[in-house]
């Protein structure tokens, strides 16, 4: 797939895992799992796809698989810190763009990955760019685990929460349209190498959502409207069993 805009695609990869041990190495139809979500970033038109890892491990499989990765710190709170010091360390324009594709997301839909980039490069007024889908089960708006995101006119996120965001006060009048965030970000360079620095939000702490730091330092984040969801990523043995039988499927 050809992106009209040039990116870089990061997959952060971590060893630990408190659900899934070794969640990076577990086997997909004779590869790792995060040999399985570079291919997917490769086929995204990004210009370089690098697999950012804690581990050597995780280092070793990668080059077996011919893959360009870094070997990152062990001490990274987040994922997007360790994105920041890939920023650092290929010393990137502050312009340049940074997909982060999670580690645990064998079956991300390429072109979600495409879209997410050429997002934040048609808006050069933000520093991000995220994803979202329009919600028709009232369940998922009660959900704390869907992240909700309320947007301006243009498409611009106003807030991040767990909660039910628009709050609809006269429900049998009105209803108002509720969006779930999908968690596919791309950065400009320049906000990933100052993300590190700032102290995490109180908002951030409160909802336990990392965007939102960006959010109350001043940030503008562009959200992209789709119109289907990415299949779910990889937490438990299950989720695994789930994507091999995908694979095996599709062999």
């Amino acid at each position: 797939m050809k992106s009209s805009t040039p990116f870089i695609a990061v997959i952060p990869a971590r060893l630990a895992s408190t659900r899934l041990p070794n969640k990076p190495l577990a086997d997909i139809g004779g590869k790792p799992m995060v040999v399985r979500v570079a291919e997917r970033a490769l086929q995204s038109g990004a210009s370089r796809v690098v697999v950012a890892v804690d581990d050597q491990s995780i280092f070793d499989a990668c080059k077996t698989n011919g893959l360009d990765v870094m070997l990152t710190s062990k001490d990274h709170p987040t994922g997007t810190d360790r994105l920041s010091e890939v920023a650092s360390k290929l010393n990137l324009g502050d312009d340049e763009i940074v997909v982060n594709v999670q580690g645990d997301e064998p079956l991300i839909p390429p072109e979600l990955i495409t879209q997410v980039a050429q997002t934040l490069a048609k808006h050069p007024h933000a520093q991000i760019a995220t994803a979202a889908l329009k919600i028709h089960d009232a369940t998922e708006v009660n959900n704390p685990n869907a992240v909700k995101v309320a947007m301006s006119k243009n498409h611009q996120a106003l807030y991040f929460s767990r909660a039910p965001i628009p709050f609809t006060r006269d429900a049998d009048k009105f209803q108002a349209e509720c969006y779930r965030h999908i968690g596919m970000y791309a950065y400009k360079a320049s906000f990933l190498k100052e993300f590190s620095k700032l102290a995490p939000a109180p908002i951030e702490e409160a909802e336990s959502l990392e965007q939102l730091r960006a959010m109350w330092y001043g940030y503008t984040i562009q959200v992209l409207i789709t119109e289907s969801a990415p299949p779910p990523g990889v937490d438990t043995a299950e989720d695994l069993e789930r994507v091999r039988q995908v694979f095996a499927q599709n062999a």
